[in-house]
This record gives C-alpha cells, sequence and structure tokens, in this order.
C-alpha cells in the first residue's frame, strides 16, 4: 500500500526561477538549482525548463518523474532528502547530455504548487518511509588491537589506498599485481632510447607528471616513518614497501647524474586528454620532457630528492633493503647538487606542463630536499640549507605546489623551534572551525572548489603529525578525524568518498581505465551505468561548498581522482590508526549533519 503525501504550502516567487549552469562541453553541461522554500517542506517536485532539447539528465539528489524529455523534466524528491527545512538553500546537482556545442546553454526552474495542477504538489511515497542510509555505512568499530574505539575502520581505508596506488602503475606489471583490470602499458616510454617506463599515472589520465608523483612520493614516505606501527598492525607493511618502491625505481630513470639531466614529464597532456580508453591500449606518441643547465626545475629537483632521501630511510629502517636504499641516497645527493646549483621553476621553460601542474615558487621544495637529506646523512650542512630556504609565514594549503608546512614539520622534528612551531599552528587554525579557510554546513575545511576532499585530508596529515609531535594532540587529533570521518561518510550523503569503504561510495570517477571494459579495445565515457572496474581506495575530488555532490565522470572536478589526493588522505588514515593502536585515539567527534 501507498500513501499520497502532500507538500506544505509554501510561498514561491512568481514566474521561473534560472538554473546555474556550472560547466559545458561539446556533448553536455553541468549546473544545479537550489530550494530555498519559506516554510517547511515535506516532498517536493520541481520542473526543469531547458533553451534546447537533452537527450538525459543525471540527477543525485532527485528522481526523474515520467514522463519527461525533449525541453521540460519534472524532477521529485528522494527518501532521503523528502523534508526541506525553510530558507535551507538546498542545492541540486545534475548533469545534462545534449549534442552539439553547449557553450551557451541555460534553463530555469520552478517548484510545482496547486495552482499548476491538482497533482503535482504531491509525490508518491511508502506508507513507511524507509532508513535509506546508514545500513550502507560502515559503523564505530572497536579496535580489533585492544586499543581505542574507531568510528570508522581507519586499517580498512589504509588498505585500500595502497590499491588505489597500485591501480596507477605504468609499465611492465609485477606478477603479484593486485588489481584484476590493469595490465602492461606504456612499456616503451622514452627519450632517444633512454629508459623512462615505469612509475604511476597521475590522476584519470595516462601523463606522468614527475612533481605531483615526487611529492605524493615523499609525503606517503612520511606517514610510513611516521606511523609505522599503523602499516604493521593492519597487514600492509609489505604492501607498502612494494607500493613506495614503484615510483622510487622511476625516478632512478629520470635522473641522470653525468649528464645533469632530470626528466619531469611523459606524455603530452592534451593529446593524452584526447583519448579516452585504457593505457593498455594506447598507441599515441608520448613526448619526454626534461630540465637541466638550461632549463632549471629546483622545485621538482627538490621534491624527487625529498622522495630518495625519505625513500632511503623507508627502504633502510623498515623495508629492509640495504642496497637499495643506499642507491637512493648516493641519487639523492647529486640530484640535491643539481637543484641547488640550477634553481628555478620547471614550467618557467617546460611549457607542456604550464596548464596542468603551473609551479609558483621552488624554496619551499629546496627546503623539504634539505630537510629530508639531514634526516637521511644527519649531515648539518643540509639543516643549515633547510633553514635558509624556508619560507617562512602561515601555508595556503599543503599540496603539490606548496610544501611549506610540511618543510616547517620535517625542522620543527629537528630544532624544535618557536618559529615552525607558530607556522605550523597557524596552518592548523586557520583551517580549524573559525578559522580564515571556509567551511561547508556538514564541517568539511574547503580550501578550494578543485579537490576540497585532497585539501581537507592534507590538513588532517599535518594535524595527526603534529600531534604525533606533541603539539596539541587532543584538538588536532579531533580536527583530523572530524575530516577523515566526513570523507568516510560524515556528510549529508553519507556517503564515503573513498571508492570501496563502505557499501555507498561514488561508482563513476573521472578515470579512464576504471571506465572502460577490458574485453574491448574501444571505450565511451558517454557509456551509460557504472565504471566496470571498481577504483577501490580512491579518493575522488569532493562536494562543493554546500556539501553537494554528484556522481558522474563527467563532472572531472568532482569526481577525478589522482595521486596527490590519495597521499596525505592515506598518511592522516595511518596516523589516526597509530593512535587507535596505542589507546590514544579521543571519541570521534559528533558529525555535523
Amino acid at each position: 500500500m501507498r500513501l499520497l503525501l502532500l507538500l506544505c504550502a509554501f510561498s514561491v516567487a512568481s514566474g521561473n526561477e534560472a538554473i546555474k549552469i556550472t560547466n559545458h562541453w561539446n556533448g553536455g553541461f553541468q549546473g544545479y538549482f537550489r530550494l530555498n522554500p519559506t516554510n517547511a517542506l515535506h516532498g517536493w517536485r520541481v520542473k526543469l525548463i531547458f533553451d534546447r532539447v537533452i537527450q538525459k539528465l543525471e540527477i543525485w539528489r532527485a528522481d526523474v518523474v515520467p514522463p519527461s524529455g525533449t525541453t521540460e523534466w519534472t524532477v521529485q524528491n528522494k527518501d532521503f532528502n523528502i523534508d526541506i527545512a525553510p530558507n535551507a538553500n538546498y542545492q541540486v546537482d545534475f548533469v545534462v547530455r545534449a549534442d552539439g556545442d553547449q557553450s551557451t546553454a541555460s534553463g530555469t526552474f520552478r517548484i510545482e504548487d496547486e495552482s499548476n495542477s491538482a497533482t503535482t504538489r504531491a509525490t508518491t511515497l511508502p506508507t513507511t518511509l524507509p532508513t535509506t542510509l546508514p545500513t550502507t555505512l560502515p559503523t564505530t568499530t572497536q579496535s580489533s588491537n585492544g586499543g581505542s574505539s574507531m568510528k570508522y575502520d581507519y586499517a580498512n581505508a589504509l588498505k585500500l589506498s595502497i590499491l588505489f596506488f597500485d591501480a596507477q602503475r605504468s609499465g611492465q606489471l609485477p606478477s603479484n599485481n593486485p588489481i584484476p583490470w590493469r595490465g602492461n602499458s606504456a612499456v616503451n616510454d622514452g627519450d632517444n632510447g633512454h629508459d623512462l617506463s615505469g612509475g604511476w599515472y597521475d590522476a584519470g589520465d595516462h601523463v606522468k607528471f614527475n612533481l605531483p608523483m615526487a611529492s605524493s612520493s615523499w609525503i606517503l614516505n612520511y606517514g610510513f616513518l611516521k606511523f609505522t606501527d599503523a602499516y604493521e598492525r593492519s597487514g600492509q607493511k609489505n604492501m607498502m614497501c612494494e607500493m613506495v618502491k614503484w615510483p622510487l625505481e622511476y625516478f632512478f630513470k629520470s635522473w641522470i647524474p653525468s649528464q645533469k639531466t632530470l626528466y619531469v614529464q611523459v606524455g603530452d597532456g592534451h593529446t593524452d586528454h584526447s583519448y579516452w580508453g585504457r593505457p593498455e591500449n594506447m598507441n599515441m606518441p608520448r613526448p619526454a620532457f626534461k630540465v637541466d643547465e638550461q632549463c632549471h626545475g629546483s622545485d621538482v629537483a627538490g621534491d624527487t630528492v625529498a622522495a630518495m632521501a625519505s625513500g632511503y630511510l623507508v627502504f633502510k629502517d623498515i623495508c629492509g633493503d640495504t642496497t637499495f636504499s643506499n642507491s637512493l641516497l648516493t641519487a639523492a645527493k647529486s640530484l640535491y647538487l643539481f637543484a641547488k646549483n640550477n634553481r628555478g621553476k620547471y614550467t618557467d621553460c617546460v611549457s607542456a606542463a604550464v596548464e596542468f601542474y603551473r609551479s609558483t615558487g621552488e624554496a619551499d621544495e629546496m627546503a623539504t630536499a634539505a630537510a629530508w637529506l639531514y634526516k637521511a646523512t644527519n649531515d648539518s650542512s643540509y639543516l643549515d640549507d633547510a633553514k635558509m630556504f624556508y619560507p617562512a609565514g602561515t601555508a595556503w594549503g599543503f599540496s603539490w605546489n606548496d610544501a611549506n608546512v610540511g618543510a616547517a614539520l620535517l625542522l620543527y622534528e629537528e630544532t624544535k623551534a618557536s618559529n615552525y612551531q607558530n607556522d605550523i599552528e597557524n596552518f592548523l587554525r586557520s583551517y580549524m572551525p573559525g578559522g580564515s579557510v571556509p567551511m561547508t554546513p556538514c564541517g568539511l575545511s574547503f580550501r578550494n572548489t578543485w579537490g576540497p576532499n585532497r585539501y581537507a585530508a592534507n590538513a588532517a596529515f599535518i594535524a595527526t603529525v603534529a600531534a604525533a609531535n606533541g603539539l596539541s594532540p587532543n584538538d588536532y587529533k579531533i580536527y583530523a578525524m572530524s575530516q577523515i570521518n566526513y570523507l568516510l561518510g560524515d556528510n549529508k550523503l553519507h556517503i564515503s568518498y573513498e571508492i570501496g569503504f563502505g557499501n555507498y561510495f561514488p561508482k563513476q570517477p573521472h578515470h579512464r581505465g576504471s571506465s572502460c571494459p577490458t574485453s574491448s579495445t574501444t571505450c565511451d565515457i558517454n557509456a551509460e551505468g557504472d565504471n566496470p572496474n571498481q577504483l577501490n581506495g580512491a579518493l575522488v575530488g569532493g562536494p562543493d561548498q554546500n556539501d553537494a555532490y554528484t556522481d558522474s565522470r563527467h563532472d572531472y572536478v568532482k569526481n577525478e581522482v589522482a595521486c596527490d589526493y590519495n597521499a596525505g588522505f592515506q598518511g592522516a588514515l595511518a596516523g589516526l590508526y597509530h593512535f587507535s593502536v596505542n589507546n590514544a585515539l579521543p571519541a570521534a567527534p559528533v558529525p555535523k549533519c
């Protein structure tokens, strides 16, 4: 039996309101409308009127009501958002499929009421409304190691993140490859006979950008060194050793000391982005780009030094491979000298990277490189360099292009100096509630529209390391949990933004390999349905500033994945699990939504 529920009366402005178009491309566009009723709603229905014929409407927070089509579409509430509070400003995102250039697309919407028809103010719902999401969500779990309870299983989330990096591997894959839908690819990457195979594909595409790859590498190594017991107690130490070795072996190939040449990119971003298919089926040219004594790049060289020097410690102290670790240290020293003697931003001369990973400075990467070399060698000249290079002040964010607060942490660990402590604490205060970085209504630190989950997770990583170093440990642990728990389910949609965690997570990440069937050499981004290959462990870009999110591979802002998105996220997971293992994790903060 079904019950017809009538909506409460509310006032709307006369006429239609404009739909907001936020993005467009040849074959579709993206937008949203907002419900802002005067009175509370219990059930709602909206008429969307477009200025052109559209073939398909994809919408996350509403159901399409048939018959709909051509220029007019009707949508209504789902079970989980039947109730809309007065003045809620509730945003509903959608993606439209339509032929041709959509740069001038527009539309209006209206909330249908009784003045439009006798039935449009009603919606048909079950007599007993089900609890839609909690059965799919991870629940509070008692730590299996006898330590502190965790609201979410950080150890499982950590394991999944490692699998994501394994899915990003380029080159000849090992026999124990854990990703069944991945195979060998780009095995002939190189330049005039010099082998450049291996490494990680950057994101959902197949370019190898060394700056974010090297940044991701040293951040992952940092978390591995700082929270080793988290990897050991979760049974992931060996998997992690194999995972972090993959980019380090590629960096060996990228650096040619005798020629004072560092390769910094393989593949052209524009050519690559015109291809939607599996990396195993690529056949386009993949040019290689480098820095040398004529084209300086101490930013990318500095991050590569940091990756190698931190990798030396990882393989010396954790993974038990002294031959590999010693080779890393030798390479790091020679590359550091090259970087120090050839200062400059690599995108000032490597134009192929400008539109994708433009560098805005190199002193932060040089400070990080020197700090890691000091940790590896105890040579005070490196510490002096790190202090000299360090750009003091409160960092905007922690990312592939801004290593400042990471350098501050490394320097604080070695010196305990108040200037580094102040920069760390000021950074975290800016991200925590009441700081200068905005927060979504549900509590995500929203540093930037593009990849907000990445910035929040990176801030959480900084908080866990700062807490482990004895700085405001309780406050920083709680803040880190608030961000990681949001990403794992403490949000308005109760969705895990890490694919494969729980049962309610994104199914259409913007990722070619994940979206293409292994049974065919062709692939269509416009294919309907979820990606055929589940990209376990990937952290997608995330919601907008109002906590709204659309699961669509066309929405590359919200659904892009990248190595640098997962690096700090994985480190934060390791940090929180480390605190749990050691019975030092506070109670989880109450979610805002």
